[in-house]
């Protein structure tokens, strides 16, 4: 199994933190997006595998993990995280990319991939995508309430963390909990809570970016039925935008299936990923 490299790069005037496996000279690859509040290490165990035929790559989305906002940064996904993506992919020298998303990942890997539609060879969205109809769930309408959010966050703490992402993801390793909690910062807490207060309406968000994408590329779903805030019926709605896609529901799994179980979702993603790259094998 490849092994994974660690650096950094600076884009658009934020540093991230770097994960690399496989060729790293390659103009093709595999971007992985973590969500809210992951970094790039919630793709550690999917990277050396991918590694293995691709290019792979993972970073720290701005304001989350070691990659720190700045001033007046604007957190609406065709803000500043749009940009921050259109620079760190000239950066790393792709040409032709395979995102992988979950969660908010997925919002921000459509409003790249609708901007540079070109580059675009494949997607794979992991519990979120267009959703029809949504309203946001009971902890997002909290944290967009001005005080009673900033209350919530600053009472976050390593024990409620625990019982509250088992209570609804009770597959969820309490490893991955604490190794979330432990890149769960101010300044995370903050990002948190300007990312939603930027994004009222998720439906709209994420359905112009779909829809400027063609119909026609490759598209796997990947979902956790279990997933106690995006429920999984959603998954079939991508068929409305992508009629081709490959829609993958995961009994049993919750929110975040990879770290539920590694094995399932690797292996319906590492077969989709090899037969779309065209880098030699």
């Amino acid at each position: 199994m490849q092994h994974i490299s660690a650096g950094q790069f600076r884009a658009a005037g934020v540093t991230s933190t770097l994960l690399q496996s496989g060729d790293t000279a390659a103009t093709e690859a595999v971007v992985f997006l973590h969500g809210n509040p992951g970094n790039a290490a919630d793709w550690l165990q999917l990277l050396p595998q991918v590694g293995e035929f691709a290019r792979a790559i993972a970073f720290d989305l701005p304001g989350f993990g070691a990659a720190r906002t700045y001033p007046g940064f604007d957190h609406r996904v065709e803000g500043d995280y749009r940009a921050f993506l259109v620079a760190a992919i000239e950066e790393l020298g792709l040409e032709r990319v395979h995102l992988v998303g979950h969660d908010f990942g997925v919002p921000w890997g459509l409003a790249w991939a609708a901007a540079r539609p070109e580059r675009v060879a494949s997607l794979t969205l992991i519990d979120a995508g267009a959703l029809p109809g949504y309203r946001w769930h009971a902890y997002a309408r909290i944290w967009q309430t001005p005080v009673l959010g900033e209350l919530t966050q600053a009472m976050t703490n390593r024990p409620g963390m625990r019982w509250l992402l088992r209570r609804a993801n009770p597959r969820l390793p309490r490893e991955f909990i604490d190794h979330m909690y432990a890149s769960y910062d101010r300044h995370t807490r903050r990002t948190v809570l300007e990312l939603y207060r930027a994004a009222r309406d998720p439906a709209a968000m994420l359905a112009e970016s779909a829809f400027a994408l063609p119909r026609h590329i490759p598209v796997l779903i990947l979902w956790g039925a279990a997933d106690p805030w995006l429920p999984a019926h959603y998954a079939h709605s991508q068929s409305e935008i992508w009629p081709e896609a490959d829609i993958q529901l995961l009994p049993g799994l919750g929110h975040w299936p990879f770290a539920d179980d590694p094995e399932a979702v690797a292996g319906r993603l590492v077969p989709f990923l090899r037969r779309h790259t065209r880098v030699p094998r």
